[in-house]
């Protein structure tokens, strides 16, 4: 024996929320493009341990130093330049990818860090600084006493 199943079309329609609630997730999670002479920001990975918080982030073809780092309040800012190549009369380009020009990217940190420990270290293009975390703001155990 077979059910049948009303067939409403307004149900297979999507909603005008979830159409606007996909809009704003492709507009602001979707990573920017490179523009014709411009850095998009620099792709980055954040994450905490128990006692620091690390930023991994990725920015090949550039060298250590042409890249700044500045801390201020809870906000790293990671920015630099990287300048095009001489230029020949003699070359035509056919595809032009290479990235040149100024970048900067500001990351709100999750906790309070302890700036003036921080270490940063650059290996392959990928830039990886760690934060130690305030001792404030780290986790403290507490002895539990049974009477």
């Amino acid at each position: 024996m077979s059910t049948l199943i009303r067939w409403e079309p307004a149900r297979e329609m999507m909603s005008l929320r979830d159409a606007m609630d996909r809009l704003f997730d492709d507009a602001f999670t979707r990573p920017l493009n490179v523009s014709a002479n411009a850095w998009s920001v620099p792709a980055v990975d954040m994450y905490q341990t128990e006692n620091e918080v690390v930023v991994r982030a990725a920015l090949p073809g550039i060298k250590s130093d042409e890249v700044q780092l500045n801390i201020t309040g809870e906000v790293l800012v990671i920015k630099g330049e990287v300048k095009r190549q001489e230029e020949s009369q003699e070359k035509t380009y056919h595809i032009r990818e290479q990235r040149c020009g100024a970048f900067e990217r500001s990351l709100m940190l999750p906790t309070d860090v302890v700036a003036d420990k921080a270490k940063a270290e650059f290996e392959n293009g990928v830039l990886v600084v760690t934060l130690p975390k305030a001792e404030e703001v780290k986790p403290k155990s507490i002895s539990i006493k049974a009477k």
